[in-house]
């Protein structure tokens, strides 16, 4: 069964780069722009693993991972971070707000791989 990604993110070449780096090995990708509309989608879809930036509009990823996390039906999903904001402290703050797993923009490709996979398999 292919595994579903949902990614949240508002750049459109960062979309893309994602888009086609999960695709090219065989995973679902479902992709919000704002926050809210992310929240709404896992909600709606119910994805196995959500990537999500923290610059967003509607509200911003911390947000949006606090709503996803306090959701008992999607609580279980694993959220990891791509930002560019990362600042000294924003890792801290991101775990807080509930993601999984925190990676600096621009990602290595086989690195976000990697810590995908590790997720999807556990």
């Amino acid at each position: 069964m292919t595994k579903r990604i949902l990614s949240i993110e508002d750049q459109v070449d960062n979309r893309q780069i994602v888009r086609d780096l999960m695709t090219s090995v065989g995973y679902e990708v479902i992709e919000a722009i704002r926050g809210d509309e992310g929240v709404t989608l896992a909600e709606q879809s119910n994805p196995d693993l959500i990537l999500m930036d923290i610059q967003l509009p509607g509200f911003d990823g911390y947000e949006a991972t606090r709503r996803i996390k306090a959701n008992p039906k999607l609580c279980r999903i694993p959220i990891i971070v791509l930002t560019s904001y990362a600042l000294s402290g924003d890792e801290e703050k991101a775990r807080a707000a509930g993601c999984d797993a925190y990676l600096a923009k621009p990602f290595d490709a086989m690195k976000l791989l990697a810590v995908v996979r590790q997720y999807l398999t556990s």
